[in-house]
């Protein structure tokens, strides 16, 4: 199990493509090839952008199909997380 603090990565407000990119391309993707779960501490995330979840884990949904999602885990959400995250993972899985 890989467990990601995106706060220490991202401060408060998770805004920033290319930090998004560096953990998908440095963290979730070597984990998920381990066939490991990934956890996503959205703790201290007081809020993001639609565009930073996309890049956080939209081409990994396109690469490797809609069930990778059963691996990853999305933790400490506030409700206006949750629901970004649920509008990506639903907009990918309907384009896929």
């Amino acid at each position: 199990m890989t467990r990601i603090t995106l706060q220490d990565k991202t401060g408060p407000f998770a805004e920033n493509k290319d930090i998004a990119r560096d953990i998908r391309v440095k963290m979730i993707l070597p984990a998920l090839s381990e066939q490991e779960e990934v956890i996503l501490d959205f703790e201290g995330i007081e809020g993001a952008t639609q565009s930073f979840i996309h890049a956080l884990i939209s081409d990994i949904i396109r690469k490797k199909g809609p069930e990778t999602l059963d691996r990853i885990v999305f933790k400490n959400c506030n409700g206006t997380v949750q629901k970004i995250i649920s509008t990506v993972t639903e907009y990918m899985q309907e384009s896929g």
